[in-house]
């Protein structure tokens, strides 16, 4: 049997093999649900949309030119390439991915972006978040955008993103995060892992582990959107999406298992979109 990780390397893999893309309109209504504009979906090439967001972590970052952003789980690269535009030629926007499958979707996507060559300002690297491929205080801000939930070990992962920010860098990220106790059929499965929920922790304990990790002025906020939101993505394999019932019939049975658990829970009732924010001190 395989592990947790290696699920979830499996199915991002496939998820960036795929043509799930803005160009699908259920993708562009999940990408507006949470956040992004029709403007910044335009700007950028629609690969690098995959409808596997749960907020718009660009929008609340305060990004200014010169400044260095990391994005954690960079997948096809939305968030990094709507940064570069915000740090300019004079700062950096890096994307961390643990999946090869994604690096190459997201640089082929940044290519596009800039119209044959990927921008100077632009740079995508794999690795883990809890062993992240950066230098000691190197980092202006941190984003993150429906990716934390999958880590497994989240303490390593908030002291990886403390040790790379600069004195006084800042964290804007989305994420998933419970409200109340999962019920005993999802809490276990590895569908609902996969799918941004089971690996969820609570509010509180995820304000815990950021303070454990010396982070200051942490901030963990609902923002009452409707997770199933993602059921407009026909065929999504990633990120809280099943797909409607008629089209996961076919797919793989973490697929058709995920589409099942839905179908019987109504994820509203359990875990919410949040927006979190932190600060390293001066």
């Amino acid at each position: 049997m395989r592990s947790i990780l290696e699920e979830v390397k499996s199915k991002y893999a496939a998820v960036a093999a795929s043509d799930l893309s803005g160009a699908h309109a259920g993708v562009q209504s999940v990408a507006k649900a949470f956040g992004y504009t029709a403007e910044q979906l335009e700007s950028i090439p629609h690969e690098a949309n995959m409808g596997l967001s749960c907020g718009n972590p660009i929008a609340t970052a305060n990004l200014k030119p010169g400044e260095v952003l990391v994005d954690l789980g960079s997948g096809g690269g939305i968030d990094v390439l709507l940064a570069s535009l915000k740090v300019g030629p004079s700062g950096k926007a890096i994307g961390i991915d643990m999946t090869p499958e994604m690096i190459e979707r997201a640089f082929n996507s940044a290519v596009k972006f800039g119209q044959g060559a990927c921008p100077a300002n632009v740079e995508f690297r794999q690795g883990q978040i809890e062993t992240l491929p950066l230098e000691d205080n190197s980092v202006d801000c941190l984003t993150s955008n429906c990716v934390l939930n999958l880590v497994l070990d989240k303490a390593s992962a908030f002291r990886e993103m403390y040790r790379v920010l600069k004195p006084g860098g800042r964290v804007a990220v989305s994420d998933i995060a419970l409200k109340n106790p999962l019920p005993e059929e999802l809490a276990p499965s590895v569908a609902a892992y996969v799918g941004c929920i089971a690996g969820a922790i609570p509010m509180t304990d995820y304000e815990r582990l950021l303070r454990e990790a010396g982070f200051e002025d942490v901030q963990i906020v609902d923002t009452k959107k409707d997770l199933n939101v993602y059921a407009k993505i026909e065929n999504q394999t990633g990120c809280c999406g099943t797909g409607a019932q008629e089209e996961v019939t076919n797919a793989p049975g973490l697929l058709r298992e995920m589409a099942a658990l839905i179908a019987r829970h109504d994820v509203n009732q359990y875990a919410a979109s949040v927006q979190v924010y932190a600060l390293k001190a001066k």
